[in-house]
């Protein structure tokens, strides 16, 4: 299994959810893509959004982060301003270099 999860800092409450209003949006067309296990998006009470994805295989999340609808969440979380993305693996976790690689090998 492969785990993305998101933290992003909200300035304000409208803000917070604004981003969340839109990550919502993108949950639910995550949820129906082959290999994905759960998509889910929420707000703490510091105005911090998170956003998370479990996948099946490493190869699942390799076809996610390749997808257009993964272009998309890379927007809202540009718009949100120095996220904190973290991909856990079995035996490792990487950050924003992963989908550098993965998009890289696809050229």
């Amino acid at each position: 299994m492969v785990r993305l999860m998101v933290a992003l800092t909200a300035n304000s409450a409208r803000s917070s959810q604004d981003l969340l209003d839109t990550l919502r949006f993108v949950v639910l067309s995550t949820r129906v893509e082959p290999g994905c296990l759960g998509c889910t998006a929420w707000t703490d009470p510091d105005f911090t959004v998170r956003y998370a994805e479990h996948w099946a295989t490493e190869s699942d999340m390799r076809a996610r982060v390749r997808s257009d609808n993964f272009t998309s969440l890379l927007s809202v979380l540009e718009a949100g301003g120095d996220p904190r993305v973290e991909f856990d693996f079995i035996t490792v976790t990487r950050g924003l270099d992963y989908i550098d690689e993965v998009r890289r090998a696809s050229i």
